[in-house]
Order: C-alpha cells, then sequence, then structure tokens
C-alpha cells in the first residue's frame, strides 16, 4: 500500500476569485524560502510544521463545495508549493482524475534545470502554472528578495519549452519596480516565451502591516505608498508596448 502523503498546510480558502480562472479553492502552503519586502503572507515563512492535511482531504473539501466553484478548480500557492512537490503532485494527480482544473502559484525560485524529475512530474498534472516574477534586473532583485532572479527567469524559459500554460504576474511597488525602464524590459523578456496565456500586473497594498506587528517583525515598506490604478494602467501599457515590439506584432 502507498504510503499517504501530507502537506504542510497553512490554511484554504474556499472561494478564491484572483488565483486563477473562476471561482477557486486555494491551498496555502507552509514554508518560503524568499523574504519579499512587500510579502502579504509572512506567517507562511516558516517551515516548522503547522497544520498536516492529505491530498484526500483537500479533494472532500473541495467535493463539498464544488457547484460554487464555477468554471474552477483548485489553485496551490504559499509559501512556496514547490517546496513541498511531492505533496502536490499527489493532490493535482488525485485532482485530474476527477478532472479538476489545478493551477499552482510559485516564485519558481527553486527550479535547477540539471534536477527537473519531480518537478516534470508534477507538471503532467498541472493546467497551468503563475509565475511570481518580482523584478527583471537581477540586483534589484536580490534587494527585493534576498534571492537571484536567474532560476525564475529560466524556469519561464523551461515552461515555455515545455508549452505549459502560464500566467505571469508581476506586482507593482512605488520606488521599487515602479520604473519605464524595467518595465521595457520586462516586455521584451516575456517576448521571448510562447506560452504565456494572461499577464497579471498587481498593486502593492500595505495592508500586512499588522500581521508583521502581531508576529514581533518590523514592515519593511513602512514608507511606500501603494501603488494608483493609475500607476498599474501605466505599467501595463508599457510592457504590452515592449511585448508587442519585439514580437514584431
Amino acid at each position: 500500500m502507498k504510503k499517504q502523503v501530507y502537506g504542510n498546510i497553512h490554511s484554504i480558502e474556499s472561494f478564491g476569485t484572483v488565483d486563477g480562472p473562476g471561482i477557486r479553492l486555494v491551498i496555502f502552503m507552509q514554508g518560503c524560502p524568499m523574504r519579499c519586502l512587500y510579502c502579504h503572507n509572512p506567517d507562511t515563512w516558516s517551515f516548522e510544521e503547522n497544520k498536516k492535511v492529505s491530498a484526500d482531504e483537500i479533494l472532500k473539501k473541495y467535493d463539498s463545495i464544488k457547484e460554487f466553484l464555477k468554471n474552477g478548480g483548485i489553485t496551490v500557492t504559499g509559501g512556496e508549493p514547490l517546496v513541498q512537490t511531492e505533496f502536490v503532485t499527489e493532490l493535482f494527480k488525485k485532482a485530474k482524475e476527477k478532472n479538476i482544473h489545478t493551477a499552482i502559484d510559485t516564485s519558481g525560485v527553486l527550479f535547477n534545470r540539471k534536477n527537473t524529475e519531480k518537478l516534470d512530474e508534477l507538471l503532467k498534472y498541472t493546467d497551468l502554472v503563475m509565475l511570481d516574477i518580482k523584478h527583471i534586473r537581477d540586483e534589484e532583485h536580490k534587494k527585493l528578495t534576498g534571492f537571484s532572479n536567474k532560476n525564475i527567469l529560466d524556469f519561464a524559459k523551461y515552461l515555455s519549452e515545455k508549452n505549459i500554460p502560464t500566467w505571469i504576474r508581476h506586482v507593482v511597488v512605488p520606488t521599487i519596480n515602479d520604473n519605464d525602464e524595467y518595465y521595457r524590459e520586462l516586455g521584451k523578456f516575456l517576448a521571448t516565451l510562447d506560452s504565456i496565456k494572461a499577464l497579471d500586473m498587481l498593486p502593492y497594498h500595505n495592508m500586512a502591516e499588522p500581521k508583521y506587528e502581531n508576529l514581533g517583525l518590523k514592515y519593511p515598506l513602512k514608507d511606500v505608498l501603494p501603488t494608483t490604478k493609475e500607476q498599474i494602467v501605466h505599467a501595463r501599457f508599457l510592457v504590452f508596448r515592449a511585448y508587442k515590439e519585439a514580437k514584431k506584432l
């Protein structure tokens, strides 16, 4: 008998509307190596055990509310879900047996092109990858997250090579990546990819500040104002223009 695989779960959201197509069951995994300055889930950073949950338990939860999950499915986010690839693979494999749409929201920071066996098994059961590109410039990415973006950009290329449907997500943070040249560079990079299905330019907000206080952490962007609608429109315009010019559309 196959040994039951358990996931270390932070929480589950029953009716997610911003984590993939339709209305979705969203699983927040516990544990993340990155320390993004604007992270709104610092309570998911720790790798200590939180709640052990099996794939069957999650699918039972899905089945109990599936009538309300219109055109949706299951999204696994974090934390960083690729920390627990074995569990996510089991969950997605069982979900596909029930014809449930599967999506993973990841930073891609753990990608290693020299060792993709476990990742390739997961991608067999993954309908959509939502990839967060935090900053297009490597040195600025290190300042923002504590990590290089080289593995992340290589992961984006790998998904393109594998023809895995991909949504790119990019949080616009004033004074950090809210820069016309950065947007043009991002657009040019995205033009090198062939599996992008959507681009989400997301606004930075400071609603997580109380979480940091409750955890005894200093909020790193205390003086940064939330992104305005006008800034998002401007960012999206420049990224798409650079993308179209590079694609010669």
